[in-house]
């Protein structure tokens, strides 16, 4: 799920999300290591796993997300992306995400080959107003700007867009 936000907002947001599964119960209770909080025309990219179904998704966690702040329209839009076939489970923060458009009939085999890439982390179909999110990892943004060369080449790409992944600075330093 992707959250646009009120300029200015998104540190509230990000503390408002955190603490949602105390204040709602039954909700999908979140981590820093949760949420993505990037650079780009999402500002907030929540992954979910372990659902079951489009209605506990929706009972879960759209409603309590999108309510965050509706007071003070924090959020302004969501983006909800329902994934078709799924990559690995990360097991590392990405560097960035990428958001991929691309030609119908390579779309299996676009996310197939995004798999062999060096640096991508995983790549998943998704329905939404686009067919892939790619997670890729990078030292620098020199490697990423190879990394995104690399992708723009794959036969069937039509176009994406980069997102770098930026950190989170809610809690207190310890």
């Amino acid at each position: 799920m992707g959250l646009t936000c009120k300029p200015g907002s998104h540190t509230e947001v990000l503390k408002r999300l955190l603490n949602l599964c105390i204040r709602e119960r039954g909700s999908v209770c979140f981590s820093e290591q949760d949420i993505f909080l990037l650079f780009g025309p999402v500002d907030i990219l929540i992954p979910f796993h372990g659902l079951k179904s489009l209605e506990e998704f929706v009972e879960r966690a759209f409603n309590p997300i999108r309510m965050i702040g509706a007071e003070e329209d924090l959020i302004t839009k969501t983006l909800s992306l329902i994934v078709v076939s799924e990559g690995p489970a990360l097991v590392e923060k990405p560097f960035a995400f990428l958001f991929l458009n691309t030609k119908p009939k390579s779309l299996e085999e676009v996310r197939t080959k995004l798999l062999t890439v060096p640096n991508v982390l995983t790549a998943d179909s998704v329905l939404g107003p686009y067919d892939i999110i790619c997670a890729v990892k990078a030292k620098d943004h020199t490697e990423l700007e190879q990394t995104v060369l690399n992708i723009q080449n794959i036969h069937g790409v039509e176009g994406l867009i980069t997102s770098i992944v930026a950190p989170i600075k809610v809690l207190p330093e310890w």
